[in-house]
């Protein structure tokens, strides 16, 4: 069975169960630190996959690194551990994003600009670009990137809106070669 599969049933049952105690977003933030613990974080990858660590062990350094965590989360992160899956515990949380995103209509946007953009221009983005994916809001990851020249592009999903100078720049440059 894929990695994807896998993570997405843990996802999915980690999900109904944050919905049936009313902490999805409590789950969702911890998940999202699970996330970025995990993936800047080799070391701890490489302790969780070692076979000579006990179990026991792996599961008291999970202990020790989300002690704050609820108990859903902690169990999860449990299980992964019991059955050999700690490696899909970042695509478990990112698909259980994608699940908490669906539910309240919500999609990730990822914005490159020259600069760090305001709050309300990020809201501003939000409401036009929203409507174009069905979508009620965005959730906006401002990524600064001085190679775009100016203006900005966006990332939806697999949608890519690009009104930067640097992407007409080569729009011109492909027309002008035809």
């Amino acid at each position: 069975m894929s990695s994807g599969v896998v993570a997405k049933r843990y996802a999915v049952a980690l999900f109904q169960l944050a919905k049936e105690q009313q902490s999805l977003e409590q789950t969702e933030a911890e998940l999202r630190v699970v996330k970025q613990v995990f993936s800047s974080n080799q070391d701890l990858q490489a302790v969780l996959t070692n076979p000579k660590i006990s179990v026991v062990k792996k599961k008291e350094l999970i202990t020790a690194a989300f002690s704050a965590f609820s108990k859903h989360v902690l169990n999860t992160l449990y299980l992964l551990v019991d059955r050999h899956r700690e490696t899909v515990a970042v695509a478990m949380a990112d698909q259980f994003i994608e699940l908490a995103n669906e539910e309240r209509g919500i999609a990730e946007a990822k914005v490159y600009s020259v600069r760090p953009l305001t709050e309300e221009e990020k809201v501003n983005l939000s409401s036009a670009f929203a409507k174009k994916v069905g979508k009620s809001s965005l959730r906006i990851e401002n990524i600064v990137d001085s190679s775009i020249i100016g203006g900005v592009k966006i990332r939806i999903g697999n949608r890519i809106y690009d009104g930067s100078i640097h992407g007409k720049l080569q729009r011109l440059e492909r027309e002008l070669i035809k």
